[in-house]
């Protein structure tokens, strides 16, 4: 429960073990009736407040019969000379015990390590096979060149992706949403919203998301607009619903299903009506002034050199050269560097632990990014030296492979809950399946955008044949 935005919590009941001298042989469960509410205040604000049920006030709800409920409350006020800004301070404290420490440094420890592995292993590539190869093709060796595969793709690497449309809203989509990420991060640092204030950051994201829509078609159109003057229309539209549909579909599912069960969570009908008029009269016009500014104004820093009428044929590759290996490798050691946060974000969505470390939040999502940007790096060499150069939708399933892995945990965590039942299970699933659906963008922009810079600076540091 929230008060003023204060989180509470009481037990609602309990169960109790049969035993010999009971008619019943099986547990009992007892509901209880009245709770004690004690409030702390401070002139006319609420500091602090608990929550304690009565045992004594209990029936049985063992039998699946109607029963008649009468439910009671009692307030105790008490003075406190606590200032308002410190209300919260118990809840952040609560962060700050010894066995917590704890297992933020092990996770960051986990990921320092990870991630100087990577930067040891890239160095190694760089520094020797790389500067080797480049070295080789710039002196016209013929004799060594043919120990450059890469070489002989330059005319191919820079070829349209397949499906334009749809891989420009990828990067897009990707490109606002870590636009948003970020938002709400400053917003989180100037204090803006706070952690247990669920309603003030549900708000947030929405305005968030809303604002940025101009970053998708922006970037959706211009990246379109580099290889085709047409059709920069269809990505950005592509790129306002790639992500905001599916959630979007969930959502109202999802709110039909707490309707039914007559959930307190469930949206009115007035306030849904309200966020589609602004989605229609805000989101929808901002996606479209992006999508024009980015088609007119291209920079010219991101057009792409000449490539050659007919694309090379690509040879014939060992399995761990394959999309499935690499998505996997790419996948596991970013997710292995930020399964504790995970743990921690999924307890505090679908349980009643509070996230009051934003700080530590933002540093567990540079570390992802950044291990998936190496990781797309190096990969991509390792398929441009087999001379594959389809490597454009890969640096994106590559990226975005460690959503993935984020979902298969929270099956886990599910599995190891007490949840249960169809509201839950479909609140479960439908939420996490679209906050996964979310990284897989941002991280597939991510490990792209590293990819392409990669691929930029190889072939310009070479001279053209």
């Amino acid at each position: 429960m929230y008060y003023d935005d204060l989180p509470l919590w009481a037990f609602i009941g309990k169960v109790e073990e049969g035993n010999w001298t009971d008619d019943c042989k099986g547990p009992k469960y007892l509901l209880f009736t009245h709770v004690q509410f004690d409030a702390l205040y401070n002139g006319n604000q609420v500091i602090e407040i608990h929550a304690f049920s009565d045992p004594s006030h209990a029936i049985d709800v063992t039998e699946d019969v109607d029963v008649k409920v009468d439910f009671t409350y009692s307030v105790s006020w008490k003075q406190t000379s606590t200032p308002y800004k410190n209300r919260t301070n118990r809840y952040s404290a609560a962060s700050l015990l010894p066995i917590l420490q704890k297992t933020h440094l092990f996770s960051f420890v986990n990921s320092i390590v990870i991630v100087i592995l990577l930067m040891g292993l890239l160095t190694v590539l760089f520094m020797r096979h790389l500067k080797n190869d480049i070295r080789k093709w710039s002196i016209g060796d013929e004799d060594e060149e043919k120990e450059v595969g890469w070489k002989y793709i330059h005319g191919d690497v820079f070829r349209c992706p397949t499906n334009l449309p749809l891989f420009s809203a990828v990067l897009g989509s990707g490109t606002q949403l870590l636009s948003m990420v970020l938002i709400l991060f400053v917003f989180a640092f100037l204090g803006v919203f706070h952690p247990y204030s669920r309603g003030t950051l549900s708000s947030s994201i929405l305005i968030s998301y809303i604002l940025t829509t101009v970053i998708a078609g922006y970037t959706s159109a211009s990246f379109c607009s580099q290889y085709a003057e047409t059709g920069w229309e269809r990505s950005a539209l592509l790129a306002g619903i790639l992500f905001s549909g599916p959630l979007l579909l969930t959502a109202f599912f999802l709110n039909i299903l707490a309707a039914y069960f007559r959930v307190t969570t469930a949206l009115p009908l007035g306030t849904i009506l309200l966020i589609f008029l602004i989605y229609t009269l805000v989101a929808i016009p901002l996606l479209v002034l992006g999508g024009v500014v980015g088609h007119r104004y291209k920079s010219d820093l991101q057009s792409f050199p000449v490539t050659k009428k007919c694309p090379r044929e690509i040879p014939s590759l060992s399995w761990y050269r394959k999309t499935p290996a690499q998505m996997f490798l790419a996948g596991l050691l970013p997710f292995s560097a930020i399964v504790l946060e995970l743990h921690n974000l999924c307890a505090t969505l679908w349980g009643h632990k509070i996230y009051t470390s934003p700080g530590i939040l933002f540093v567990t999502f540079v570390i992802l990014a950044i291990l998936t940007a190496m990781l797309s790096v190096g990969l991509t060499y390792f398929q441009l030296a087999a001379e594959d150069h389809e490597w454009w939708w890969r640096s994106v399933l590559r990226g975005g492979s460690t959503a993935i892995f984020m979902f298969s945990y929270c099956t886990y965590f599910y599995l190891k809950s007490n949840m249960s039942g169809v509201l839950q299970t479909t609140f479960f699933f439908g939420y996490s399946a679209c906050m996964c659906y979310a990284f897989f963008l941002m991280l597939g922009t991510v490990s792209f955008q590293a990819s392409l810079l990669f691929v930029r600076r190889i072939y310009h540091a070479v001279k053209s044949e």
